[in-house]
């Protein structure tokens, strides 16, 4: 690509992330700086201040260490909970066997409720 059409290119990604942020429609201009983050970050000075606070917080978010849960392991979180709801410890220990390394997270730990951080901790499978 020549340089003319890698500035309109640019200037056409700032003024639709821009926009979006005027319009008060944030998640569009979410999408825009995640799928353009490099760019946008190099010309984060072209982004209103509001557009730049957006940034900031997808760069926090793609350096933070911690990962957000997927569907699967918000499902099984809610079937640890559940077991642990009606004391199936019996169920809990067999769910539990292929699933230790998603106790070791710590975001885990805060979707757990109190009945299952009770049992999982007496069973020595959290601390």
């Amino acid at each position: 690509m020549s340089r003319r059409s890698l500035v309109v290119l640019l200037s056409n990604l700032i003024i639709r992330i821009n926009g979006a942020v005027d319009a008060l429609d944030y998640g569009t201009a979410r999408r825009y700086i995640e799928e353009n983050f490099d760019t946008v970050y190099e010309n984060r000075h072209l982004l209103n201040s509001n557009a730049r606070e957006i940034l900031l917080f997808v760069q926090q978010k793609f350096e933070s260490v911690e990962q957000t849960l997927t569907k699967e392991e918000l499902h099984a979180i809610t079937v640890i909970n559940t077991y642990a709801s009606r004391f199936d410890i019996s169920g809990l220990k067999i769910f539990l066997r292929e699933k230790e390394q998603l106790l070791l997270r710590e975001n885990t730990l805060k979707n757990l409720n109190s009945d299952a951080k009770i049992l999982l901790s007496s069973m020595g499978m959290i601390k």
